[in-house]
Formats: structure tokens, C-alpha cells, sequence
């Protein structure tokens, strides 16, 4: 089974008029593609996929799929609900397109219990043949996927291959990698890169790449490679960027930057998230003076 690792994107969802702009969103990936980025994930949370329709949230899996083939670009797509069947039909449909393995969020708002989540993941998982990355983030979902619960999956279900660890602590990263060397771990906090990687985990899956692909591309790649002095410096030349897109809930303030940084023709949300502060819009501004876009 290939796995989907190293400098990957999770991909934020351009509106226009209140409908998903396939257009924008097409030429964005094509972006990623051309900074070197070795994966995106369209549809995740960063992509707003909880108020997205089924109908949008397939197109967006299907413009990925396109705009990346023949090209050294996988697609991780978003294929996460609350509901276990509605996530199975995303991860079918992800599969049966073209995508080359599912991302997929513990069930949000349900606090389901281990045993839960357990057989949640599982039955998506056995629902297709494509890898599957597990994605925890207790921060968004109200509900923890522990260490001995993932790597019980990744035990007895032979297609989930890793996981996006988004708690931003290095002890549950390393309590994987420390027990299971196969068991891919990614960083899902743009804060924690770096020492995550240094750690042992395999990737990152950005938020801040949607900015500025490149530099994370070079963060990932030399530090993977040893090159840490690099690694290191890209890490904290990002510090401030990486803070102050955190400062309100994702995805308002990555898309706020890209409106600013002219990477998008529109600032659009769907509520019940909105537009930032002006106090947002002004750091954001300041910040963006001090890193160069490569449009």
C-alpha cells in the first residue's frame, strides 16, 4: 500500500456568491502543485466541510482528483462525519474518483466512547481499499481518539495507515511512534511542525501551506532529510504567521490572508462562520509585509 506522506496541504474552500468556486479552487490546488507540495487534502475541516453539501463536497474530492493527475500529487481527501454511513459514502466515492487515500475526523459532537470510535473507523475503513488516515483533533470535535485506540487500528484494519495528530502534544505523537514504528503520524498543528517532525513524524498536513506552500515544503523536506539547522529556522521564521492565523477560528483568518496576499478574488464564508475583526484584518496585514507570496 502506498503511503501518503511528507508536505501536504489542507485545503481551504474558496466561495463565490455563496456557491463553491470550482475556478479558484482548481487554480489554488494547481498552486500547491507547482510549489512542490507532495499532497492535498481537499474537503477537511480547514475546507469548511461541515457546512458544505454532499453534492459540493464530492465536487471539491473531483476537481482535486483532476487537477492533480499525472502529476507526483496525491490526493488525501476529506471523507469525515459524525454520521458512520454518510462517511463511508464520501470514502466510496473518494476511491471510486481517483483519490488516492480518505482523511478522515473523529465523529464530532456524538462523543462517542473508544469502543465507538473504534468501530466507527473501522467500518469506514473496510468500506474501501484505499489508505486511510486517521485524523484527531479533540480541540474541534469534543471527543479524543487515544493513542491504544488508534493503534488498535492500525492493527487489525490493514488500510489505515497513519494519523493526523492535531492535540499539539509531542507525548501523544510520540507515544505512537514509540510503539509502532510503521504507524504513520503527521502533524496537524502548524505550531508543533517542526519538533514533531524531529520526533519521528512522517509529514504535515498545513494550514498555513494554503500561504505559502514553499517554505513549508522546504521545512518538511530538510528536516526529514537531517538537514535540522534548516528545518529549524524555517520552523521559527514562521512563528509569527503561523500564530496569528490561529488567532480567530479556522478557516477565518487563512482565507482573510489569501484575500489580502491576492490569492483569492473573494472573502466568503459560510455561516455560521464569518468575516475577522478589523483588528484580525490588521495583524494579518502587518504580518503578510514580512513574507514573500509566490503567486
Amino acid at each position: 500500500m502506498d503511503t501518503i506522506i511528507g508536505s501536504m496541504t489542507a485545503l481551504i474552500t474558496p466561495f463565490k456568491n455563496g456557491k463553491v468556486d470550482l475556478e479558484k479552487y482548481e487554480s489554488l490546488i494547481k498552486r500547491q502543485i507547482a510549489n512542490g507540495i507532495d499532497a492535498v487534502c481537499p474537503v477537511g475541516t480547514t475546507g469548511e466541510s461541515a457546512t458544505l453539501s454532499h453534492k459540493e463536497h464530492k465536487e471539491c474530492i473531483e476537481v482535486a482528483v483532476a487537477a492533480c493527475k499525472n502529476t507526483r500529487v496525491k490526493v488525501l481527501a476529506g471523507a469525515g462525519s459524525n454520521a458512520t454511513h454518510e462517511a463511508c459514502d464520501i470514502a466510496k466515492f473518494a476511491e471510486e474518483i481517483g483519490a488516492d487515500g480518505i482523511l478522515s475526523i473523529a465523529p464530532y459532537y456524538n462523543k462517542p466512547t473508544q469502543q465507538g470510535l473504534y468501530a466507527h473507523y473501522k467500518a469506514i475503513a473496510n468500506s474501501i481499499e484505499i489508505p486511510v488516515m486517521l485524523y484527531n483533533v479533540p480541540g474541534r470535535t469534543g471527543v479524543d481518539l487515544l493513542a491504544e485506540t488508534a493503534i488498535k487500528l492500525f492493527d487489525d484494519v490493514k488500510n489505515i495507515y497513519g494519523i493526523k495528530e492535531a492535540t499539539g502534544s509531542l507525548e501523544r505523537a510520540t507515544s505512537i511512534i514509540s510503539q509502532r514504528e510503521d504507524f504513520v503520524v503527521v502533524s496537524g498543528d502548524d505550531s508543533v511542525d517542526f519538533p514533531m517532525l524531529a520526533s519521528g513524524a512522517k509529514g504535515i498536513i498545513s494550514v498555513t501551506a494554503n500561504l505559502v506552500p514553499d517554505l513549508k515544503v522546504k521545512l518538511v523536506n530538510s528536516t526529514i532529510n537531517g538537514d535540522f539547522k534548516t528545518g529549524l529556522k524555517v520552523h521559527n521564521d514562521l512563528f509569527e504567521l503561523n500564530k496569528v492565523l490561529f488567532c480567530e477560528s479556522n478557516p477565518i483568518p487563512i482565507k482573510a490572508a489569501m484575500y489580502l496576499a491576492g490569492l483569492l478574488d473573494t472573502l466568503e464564508f459560510r455561516l455560521p462562520l464569518t468575516e475577522p475583526s478589523k483588528e484580525t484584518l490588521i495583524k494579518l496585514e502587518n504580518i503578510l509585509k514580512k513574507y514573500e507570496v509566490v503567486k
